[in-house]
């Protein structure tokens, strides 16, 4: 189990510290929705989590299943906020971009690893999450 703690700053500022490490870092309100937009803000944090916990698990694959690393991957997810009520995402597209050649993975051992990462499965199911991946070479 891993703690993390928070203050609320005010100004829709809050500081976040990871228990374990005791990093920190700040959040804050978009500015669609009444903040600076001066950090992440929670649901950034969601969309920026789905795109590092997929390539974390990618990588763990790469290493354990197939030995090889894929250190230079990249993603980008775009978040989308419904229009109605209550607030919410609605639909977090992403792209990986992989340093290797689809030829050195040919069972898709990668991307079924990036499909089945751990916020992948704790997402609500009405959360449209599209991937799409692109191979070297």
């Amino acid at each position: 189990m891993v703690k993390s703690t928070g203050i609320y700053q005010g100004g829709l500022n809050c500081q976040l510290t990871h228990g374990p490490s005791g990093q920190q870092f700040d959040t804050d309100a978009p500015k669609d929705n009444h903040g600076r937009g001066l950090a992440f803000s929670p649901t950034d944090l969601t969309t920026a989590s789905f795109g590092a916990c997929m390539v974390t698990t990618m990588a763990i694959a790469a290493r354990t299943k197939l030995g090889f690393d894929i250190s230079g991957a990249k993603w980008e997810v775009t978040k989308e906020m419904s229009t109605d009520a209550p607030r919410r995402i609605v639909r977090m597209t992403a792209t990986v971009w992989l340093p290797i050649p689809k030829a050195k993975d040919p069972e898709g051992v990668l991307e079924k690893a990036a499909l089945n990462c751990p916020v992948h499965h704790s997402l609500h199911p009405s959360i449209k999450r599209p991937v799409t991946f692109h191979w070297a070479g």
